[in-house]
């Protein structure tokens, strides 16, 4: 795979277009905005790897369902391989023993997350552990040239401050004193970020209702086609939401032939949504967020409303908003007009599908985005931006066909 520099030729036929040329002129420049984004490369994935000094990735909190799914993308990876295996409760067990079902070469040991030792055999390290544990690992790691993608959400805010307010269980146990840090981390968003993500030493992974929601939002933002009041995310996803550790929700006997709206008012991934959503649309966002619990185990359905400020706007010309920006970036596919995003079809890809539609009698827009959340929304998105921090493109090894049904 090759990053592309030059412009893709899009089809603007008289027949196909009909905003007039004002909004035209802002796609034209959102695809300049694109070009600039991608930060051409010129080498193949496998001469990529000959550039830079390794692709050895330590995976701490291996037998978690991110560390498991990231171990699990980076096997027959062409650039990126498994060095380390770091845990807790499982450290000084051989891999065999903790996960059977996912067999790695020479069958090596879980080892406590030693800095020193995890320097010593990696280049990056993905950090799937809990909120508030990665933070008192990282800068270890930084210190010693370790190049860090965190998927928990200790460094996505870009102030201290307010994930001190948004985390303050976690943050009740910890003397954090990192806030240059904090801001300074890249939110790793690829499709958004991807310049920055390349030369970062610190990558935040989204979670995953905001990798959902943001991906057919952002667009509308930053040509400020939407009012940016008024607006509602419902979102909708299975049960390895929650991580592996038994809860009383995700038993089956709770979970099971019901579907259940919780954390209504003040969710933690409300804030974190919107600032990306304020970063892009460059004023002040408060918007409406509920997520639901849903009886299947793997997968995410977002669906995002907000208001047209030119109420003559189709669904065709939105799509074509949608096709403009996504256009050079694999990880998106925007569906027909009509065509509904479901989560079976993002099944362990790391693929978003996006869809829109129109509602003209209420000048409503109506988007929608299914990801399957451990892999779009979690390790697989982890592994993009791993990629791009290795100068590979960034679908390097990433499924993205789903196995149906």
């Amino acid at each position: 795979m090759r990053w592309v520099r030059s412009r893709g030729q899009g089809n603007w036929g008289s027949g196909a277009w009909s905003l007039g040329d004002a909004l035209i002129i802002d796609l034209c420049k959102v695809d300049r905005w694109l070009v600039g984004s991608m930060a051409g490369r010129s080498t193949s994935a496998v001469e990529a790897m000959a550039t830079v000094k390794g692709g050895r990735v330590a995976v701490i909190g291996a037998s978690g369902y991110g560390g498991l799914q990231t171990i699990r993308l980076l096997q027959g990876h062409p650039g990126l391989s498994v060095s380390f295996l770091g845990g807790e409760r499982s450290a000084g067990q051989r891999w065999s023993s903790v996960c059977s079902f996912l067999p790695l070469p020479d069958d090596p040991k879980v080892e406590s997350a030693d800095p020193d030792r995890i320097a010593a055999c990696s280049d990056f390290a993905v950090l799937s552990l809990p909120n508030g544990l990665a933070c008192q690992l990282t800068p270890q790691l930084l210190e010693r040239g370790v190049r860090v993608v965190d998927l928990s959400a200790d460094f996505r805010y870009r102030s201290l401050e307010q994930w001190l307010q948004v985390y303050a269980k976690e943050a009740g146990s910890l003397n954090r004193q990192d806030a240059e840090l904090c801001s300074s981390a890249v939110y790793g968003l690829p499709e958004w970020n991807g310049p920055a993500i390349a030369d970062a030493k610190l990558v935040a992974a989204p979670g995953c209702f905001p990798t959902a929601s943001l991906m057919p939002l952002l667009p509308f933002l930053k040509q400020g086609l939407i009012e940016t009041s008024g607006i509602i995310i419902d979102a909708k996803t299975g049960t390895s939401g929650g991580g592996r550790l038994p809860k009383e929700a995700m038993l089956l006997a709770e979970a099971s032939e019901s579907i259940a709206p919780y954390g209504v008012i003040g969710h933690r991934h409300t804030s974190e949504i919107e600032q990306m959503a304020m970063e892009v649309a460059g004023q002040d966002i408060r918007l409406q967020f509920t997520p639901h619990l849903v009886p299947m185990v793997r997968g995410l359905l977002s669906t995002v409303y907000a208001r047209l400020r030119d109420p003559g706007l189709t669904a065709e010309d939105c799509t074509t908003v949608l096709e403009a920006i996504y256009r050079h970036h694999p990880c998106v596919q925007v569906l027909p007009v009509g065509t509904y995003p479901a989560t079976k079809w993002a099944r362990h890809t790391n693929r978003a599908l996006l869809s829109v539609q129109v509602d003209t009698r209420t000048g409503q827009l109506v988007l929608m985005s299914a990801i399957d959340n451990l892999i779009k929304g979690q390790a697989g998105q982890g592994v993009q931006c791993l990629n791009l921090m290795a100068g590979l493109a960034p679908e390097t090894g990433l499924p993205l066909q789903s196995f149906y049904p």
